[in-house]
């Protein structure tokens, strides 16, 4: 009994040393997420009406913009997650000295809108590498280099994201193979189960949980991120947090519960997959708990 009550009276002190931060949480990104919404609702007068999620799914430039975001967004969060993947099974090893780590830390202190300019730098038509090309004579002239950024697929928006994430990707993965007991993979082996065999049956049931958890918060950030698709995409069409800013800054109030709307729709869509994917990690961890994971 005396017990019971100490961990009551734990839980109760964490909750009262945890409340100022929640609290300011709270009335900062929760007054944030109300307004937005609240003014996606609204006219230039004040009044409330729907008419402005009505006139964005009318919209060819809203429904251009979701394409090319979910195909780039998709495209990046796989690429970062399958590099990763394998970078992390084959120099787990080699990160296990922490100076190491650096190779991989130091990419993440980069900002994203320094990663896409130097993307811009080296991979515009313009820049380092179509120029050395040119030098040395494997092209005639900067033109003839292929267009990797600024181009309609978002190849560029691609590129700076992959190599800005797959350092996120391997340092949430290391812990996983930190944690994980090589030693049944050489028991798969010895019962003459190949190196896929030890990857599927070992490795893969722990990693999954934390592969789509992070595949979620890559997901959102990029989906949401606009520094990189401002500075390497191209007029139109364009990422949605893009067509977001342009709308709300354009000059035209009348346009700005669209800018709202535009960002709320896809927010709201990220959340519910969101909930559902973590929802199902969590019963995938709890069978492995109780050891039915095949």
């Amino acid at each position: 009994m005396n017990g019971q009550i100490g961990l009551l009276k734990n839980k109760w002190k964490a909750g009262l040393y945890l409340l100022p931060a929640v609290m300011v949480i709270f009335l900062l990104v929760g007054y944030g997420m109300w307004s937005a919404v609240a003014q996606s609702f609204q006219t230039i007068d004040g009044s409330w009406t729907t008419n402005s999620y009505l006139t964005l799914f009318r919209n060819q430039l809203f429904l251009d913009s979701i394409i090319l975001t979910i195909r780039v967004t998709t495209i990046a969060t796989i690429l970062a997650l399958a590099i990763g993947l394998v970078m992390t099974r084959l120099l787990y090893q080699f990160f296990k000295d922490s100076s190491s780590k650096l190779l991989v830390w130091i990419p993440i202190l980069i900002p994203h809108f320094v990663a896409g300019y130097l993307v811009f730098l080296f991979l515009s038509q313009s820049g380092l590498l179509s120029s050395f090309l040119s030098h040395l004579g494997v092209i005639e002239n900067r033109a003839d280099f292929p267009v990797l950024v600024q181009d309609q697929f978002g190849l560029g928006i691609i590129l700076t994201y992959v190599w800005k994430e797959v350092p996120f990707v391997i340092l949430m993965l290391l812990p996983v193979y930190y944690e994980i007991d090589h030693r049944y993979s050489e028991v798969v082996r010895t019962l003459g189960g190949s190196r896929w065999d030890s990857f599927k049956t070992v490795e893969w049931p722990w990693l999954l949980p934390v592969l789509v958890e992070t595949g979620v918060i890559l997901f959102a950030f990029i989906a949401s991120a606009f520094e990189v698709p401002y500075l390497l995409g191209v007029t139109r069409p364009e990422m949605l947090p893009v067509r977001a800013y342009e709308w709300f800054f354009n000059g035209d109030w009348s346009k700005r519960p669209l800018a709202f709307s535009a960002m709320i729709v896809p927010g709201v869509v990220a959340l519910l997959l969101s909930i559902s994917l973590i929802g199902a990690i969590q019963k995938h961890r709890l069978r492995m708990v109780k050891g039915r994971v095949r």
